[in-house]
């Protein structure tokens, strides 16, 4: 089988794989992060939200890997608190308008150094958190401050799969996306 080319969040620069490979938590936001930032509502009022589905993975393969994901979201909703919990992710900070706050309680809960901390983010607001990690992480729509701050920018916008691309370059930084994702296939398979 052939191990092919590195993928597109491999090519960050030679400073952020130090980061990448020390990393062990990447929370996430979620609108303009998870989805692509737009706000839907249904006939009765309730938000609608749309995931990538190869973001999903992504996530999945962060957690086999011994990575902790979290999200940190100004916003609350059904669907969102539907997609985490069929994705298994633990540590959801949700309705929090001070994320700054949620992530000093996620390094208190987990014991994780900032510097061993990733949170990517797309506006203004996450800013904050942004400047209080190891790896400041933007999707390539983010608004032009944030890019600007970040670390690393993502070739792939919100909600269209950034957040896959940051998860196959953390691992590729750590030599485990082709391990990985045998592992997980294999682990499929005895299901």
């Amino acid at each position: 089988m052939s191990t092919g080319g590195e993928p597109p969040s491999a090519r960050f620069s030679a400073s952020v794989t130090p980061a990448a490979r020390a990393l062990r938590l990447l929370a996430l936001d979620v609108d303009g992060v998870l989805t692509d930032g737009r706000l839907r509502y249904g006939p009765d009022g309730e938000t609608v939200k749309v995931f990538d589905v190869k973001d999903g993975l992504g996530i999945k393969l962060l957690q086999e890997e011994g990575i902790e994901v979290a999200v940190i979201s100004a916003r609350r909703a059904p669907a969102l608190e539907r997609r985490l919990s069929d994705l298994g992710v633990r540590h959801a900070h949700l309705g929090r308008g001070d994320k700054i706050h949620a992530l000093g309680e996620l390094q208190q809960t987990l014991g994780i150094a900032p510097e061993a901390m990733a949170f990517m983010g797309d506006d203004v607001l996450d800013l904050p958190v942004l400047r209080a990690v190891g790896l400041a992480i933007a999707p390539a729509d983010a608004h032009f401050l944030v890019r600007d701050e970040a670390h690393w920018v993502t070739d792939a916008p919100g909600g269209r799969g950034a957040v896959r691309e940051v998860a196959d370059g953390l691992l590729a930084a750590r030599g485990r996306l082709s391990a990985i994702v045998e592992e997980h296939l294999a682990a499929r398979a005895k299901r």
